[in-house]
């Protein structure tokens, strides 16, 4: 659990350690227990330790076994027991206690660059093979852990912090013009190797950069496999092999504990904060998770106190309230720490960041519910739609009615929004902003740009294709870098058992019915295990956007009168902007709150 930087010069000049023990110890902030530098020749690692309680005391990077291979990660190795039976098997002694780099590294020595098909968990490393001159860094398969790296000149710098990157004398602060356009435009870079920085590119997902004689090498290691539908004899079946898969997740990223959870009242973060318990308690090591929840008690209706208090109940796990009701839109942006390396929505950010703050004091590991959304969405107005377009009207009623014969599932029809799904009367659109400046518009077609990217449909394959296309989407990786500690500056990881590969290919093998729809699979896992009024709770958003209560409040006025920062004409002409203030309709609100957050990160980047 740390931060990881490397240098390599190809020209075969040695490596400044001076500069290199900068780079380090700019990372404290993320690893500030322990603080490492190794440099030979041309090539030096840089590494900051964040120890994680019972896991990693004796840790010590970079790594090496004998002094001719280097490791330097950031990494969490998943099913230890197989990855270790397979080394062993083929000859390799693994000494116990052996920490998730070396691991990594003995499975270099034995495999190669072969060594990433055998890798499961969360994780980003770069291995100096100083026999063969070679350079092999890789990044995890759904990108949970960030990976940047620049090539300016003869040099390559890696890391998995961007603004150590910022920090190396031969890197430049040239903007990268289409990648901020990007974020005006759809609130995430669209090309997910790019930065916002000209010199600074990402390692895709899935994805190893290899170096050798001088060359850059960027290779797919892996593709999310098209899972086989699932075959079961029991009903329950199913039920049972979700219940072993989520704990085989939470138990790889628990460990030993403590651990704190994400847990609002809803059935994603609650299931998991469930798996934790019954991890913890079949290991003997009871009261070792503490739930976190954020609440509006005055702001607007919300009613996540009450669910999350009483799951919080029901698993008999203490519970840490964060109330938000006090922030104003735009918090804090002003301060470094909460505009990050990168362009973001800011205007309501200071609570999260301030939540993670407070947390890290207590624990260095959380869980989140990200990712059953994705992992269990299929679209069953159209899937019904489709049956009576085939003329299947006898599938269409037998579904139908394994459908409304679930527990409760009358007051969870969601019939409005099916109306509008089944017959197209639901309207909201992206629109394209008119306070682009148009010079950025015509220099990379932004408007060509803005129809073909926000209408493009993602390819699905399996069972339900919907569902394989989100779980690939390249939204998922951006979300995980703005959680990374590079970013939010607070020494916590933060893990996402639902993005466990062995899970997803599971998740993804499920018919649309009964499991996925609503979420049943959940449901009937939660059975017995969380309360009712939570396991049978309708999904919903706010009712009430906390963000348009704010504008509505005295003394926003002056998010329509901001300051533009150096640098702002660039992209935006500031006198298009419309009113903000008093704006009702969330969508054009956030829409048109972007100049301001790339205000605030252009300031930052000025300094």
């Amino acid at each position: 659990m740390s931060g990881i930087v490397g240098i390599l010069n190809l020209d075969g000049a040695p490596v400044d350690r001076e500069a290199l023990s900068s780079l380090t110890t700019y990372m404290t902030f993320r690893g500030p227990d322990a603080q490492q530098v190794w440099a030979e020749g041309s090539v030096g690692f840089g590494h900051t330790l964040l120890r994680i309680p019972g896991e990693s005391g004796h840790e010590k990077q970079p790594f090496t076994l004998d002094g001719k291979v280097w490791i330097v990660a950031d990494a969490r190795a998943d099913a230890q027991h197989d990855l270790i039976a397979g080394l062993e098997t083929n000859g390799q002694h693994v000494p116990r206690g052996a920490t998730d780099a070396e691991l990594i590294l003995r499975a270099y020595q034995l495999w190669g660059e072969k060594c990433i098909e055998h890798l499961l968990g969360d994780f980003v490393f770069g291995i100096w093979d100083c026999p063969k001159q070679r350079l092999l860094c890789a990044r995890d398969h759904f990108g949970v852990k960030p990976f940047y790296y620049a090539h300016v000149g003869a040099c390559i710098i890696f890391s998995n912090t961007l603004d150590c990157i910022r920090q190396h004398s031969s890197v430049s602060n040239r903007l990268n013009d289409l990648a901020i356009a990007d974020f005006l435009l759809f609130e995430t870079i669209q090309d997910p190797q790019a930065t916002a920085f000209h010199d600074i590119a990402r390692l895709n997902p899935a994805h190893t950069l290899e170096v050798k004689d001088g060359q850059v090498f960027i290779a797919r290691y892996w593709k999310l496999p098209v899972s086989a539908p699932f075959q079961s004899k029991r009903p329950m079946e199913c039920v049972e092999r979700f219940g072993e898969l989520m704990d085989t997740a939470v138990a790889d990223r628990v460990r030993n504990g403590p651990v704190g959870v994400f847990m609002s009242g809803g059935l994603d973060s609650s299931t998991v904060a469930a798996s934790a318990c019954r991890v913890f308690t079949r290991a003997g090591l009871p009261n070792r998770l503490q739930a976190y929840t954020q609440v509006y008690d005055s702001l607007i209706p919300d009613e996540e106190r009450k669910y999350a208090g009483l799951v919080a109940d029901a698993l008999q796990i203490p519970i840490e309230y964060q109330a938000v009701d006090s922030y104003k839109l735009f918090d804090k942006a002003g301060l470094p720490e909460i505009t990050g390396p990168e362009p973001s929505q800011l205007e309501l950010a200071a609570p999260h960041l301030d939540q993670l703050r407070d947390i890290s004091r207590q624990d260095r590991v959380l869980l989140s519910g990200l990712g059953a959304d994705p992992a269990l969405s299929c679209q069953l107005t159209l899937y019904f739609r489709q049956l009576l377009k085939q003329g299947r009207i006898g599938r269409a009623l037998v579904e139908a009615f394994r459908f409304l014969s679930a527990e409760k599932r009358w007051s969870r029809l969601y019939l409005r929004t099916r109306w509008r799904l089944l017959f197209g009367t639901y309207t909201k659109a992206a629109k394209y902003p008119g306070w682009i400046n148009p010079e950025l518009e015509g220099r990379f077609q932004l408007r060509r740009r803005f129809g073909d990217l926000k209408h493009k449909m993602p390819d699905g394959q399996g069972v339900r294709p919907v569902a394989y296309a989100n779980m690939t989407s390249s939204f998922w990786p951006s979300i995980f870098d703005s959680l990374d500690a590079g970013v939010t500056h607070s020494a916590v990881e933060i893990y996402h058992p639902f993005f466990d590969v062995r899970l997803v290919s599971f998740l993804l093998s499920l018919p649309a019915l009964p499991w996925c729809s609503d979420k049943e699979l959940l449901r009937e896992a939660g059975r017995g295990v969380l309360p009712d009024p939570v396991r049978l709770r309708r999904k919903a958003p706010m009712l009430v956007d906390p963000g348009i209560t704010r504008l509505q409040q005295p003394g926003c006025d002056w998010i329509d009168h901001f300051e533009a920062a150096p640098g702002l004409e660039r992209y935006v002409a500031r006198d298009r902007i419309p009113p903000v203030c008093k704006e009702s309709d969330s969508f054009s609100a956030y829409i048109n709150l972007r100049p301001l957050s790339l205000n605030y990160w252009l300031q930052r980047v000025n300094r």
